[in-house]
């Protein structure tokens, strides 16, 4: 059973905030990869929601690694998985 992965507004806000910077430093075919891979990672959790590795203490938020900048945080609930928002890996760790 496959669950439907929703996307809070903070993750439409990021996701657009880096696709603009990877557009300002590298261009749209670059932008268009980052979508790309965005598009393959969800479709892998969507099929098998635990694969990307726990952050922090609780089990119900893992962190997706998108491309060595980015990465997602997506939290797992009973009806449905939730993307939380993007994360440009340059900045200060999370966790």
């Amino acid at each position: 059973m496959y669950l439907n992965i929703v996307l809070t507004d903070e993750a439409n806000d990021t996701f657009e905030s880096i696709g603009e910077q990877i557009r300002a430093r590298w261009g749209d075919r670059e932008v268009n990869e980052f979508r790309k891979r965005t598009y393959q990672v969800i479709e892998i959790i969507r099929k098998f929601p635990l694969v990307f590795q726990a952050a922090g203490k609780t089990e119900n938020i893992r962190k997706a690694f998108i491309h060595k900048n980015c990465s997602m945080l997506y939290e797992l609930k009973a009806d449905r998985i939730e993307v939380l928002f993007f994360w440009d890996n340059r900045q200060e760790p999370l966790f």
